[in-house]
């Protein structure tokens, strides 16, 4: 049986791949590591020769996909319906087993504002739709106030595509394998402006250690692998809203620095509610 301690290693270095960290001398070592700790369990706990005869052989561990099968998965993605025909059929993340839906995306295509949250919960995962529990109406809410509305000039998706058991926070190696897919997601849209709902989807796509107090009510820079920089901000998850009902004065400034912004850049919108 693998050893756990190795898993969560490779875990880890899978994490620090997708954040750009050059990783091939300790993964090179890791596994001379797992390797010479294999052999030598193997000899102090060497069998019999009638028990080893009896023993039936062990099948070789399927390789799983992971963080490069993502990639090469998304790259070869040249539209968003490729993309999410590409995350439907990608079996890298176990969060994939006890979901019910995969849940990539909503909202206009062609819209200049794109949201990035965290994760589906129970909602979403039944409707196979990003934001559309009690958190979701709330975001509907706040944006129609400065006249956004998915149904005409928004985008929505989330960094993790299935539902984390009992909504429980993604691992970081759960956000390394789908963050390929959300990356390209970002690269087909282009928006004028990105919006990170929550601290794991700013976390995951900006970096760094910063919690959102810090990252919101600023204007910031999301750098993808290749290609331009996009503007982006952070806000509060309406989760947390919902929790907190003292904190929506700060996100209701923040939907105004982002009316703000939009405006100067020229972005359509609606009608205000």
């Amino acid at each position: 049986m693998p050893d756990p301690q190795a898993r969560a290693a490779e875990a880890l270095l899978d994490w620090w791949d997708v954040c750009g960290v050059d990783v091939g001398d300790a993964r090179a070592a890791l596994r001379a590591a797992t390797r010479a700790r294999a052999v030598s369990g193997d000899s102090a706990a060497a069998p019999d020769a009638a028990s080893a005869r009896t023993r039936p052989a062990r099948k070789p561990p399927q390789a799983r996909p992971g963080v490069a099968d993502a990639r090469a998965a998304a790259a070869a993605s040249h539209d968003l319906t490729a993309l999410r025909a590409a995350i439907a059929a990608f079996d890298g993340c176990d969060l994939k087993k006890t979901a019910r839906n995969t849940v990539f995306c909503d909202g206009a295509e062609s819209a200049d504002i794109m949201l990035v949250g965290e994760a589906p919960g129970r909602d979403e995962d039944e409707q196979g739709k990003p934001f559309v529990g009690r958190s979701g109406q709330l975001l509907d809410k706040m944006f129609a106030a400065i006249g956004f509305a998915r149904s005409s000039n928004l985008f929505i998706s989330n960094v993790i595509f299935w539902r984390p058991p009992g909504n429980r926070e993604p691992t970081p190696a759960e956000v390394g394998q789908c963050q390929p897919f959300i990356e390209r997601a970002i690269a087909l849209k282009s928006p004028k402006i990105l919006v990170f709902v929550g601290g794991v989807a700013a976390k995951a796509m900006l970096g760094g250690e910063a919690g959102v107090m810090k990252l919101r009510g600023r204007k910031l820079e999301y750098k993808p692998r290749e290609g331009p920089s996009v503007n982006a901000m952070v806000m509060l998850h309406p989760a947390y809203l919902l929790r907190r009902p003292q904190e929506k004065r700060l996100a209701w400034n923040d939907l105004l620095l982002l009316e703000a912004w939009a405006e100067d850049l020229g972005v359509a919108r609606g009608q205000r509610f």
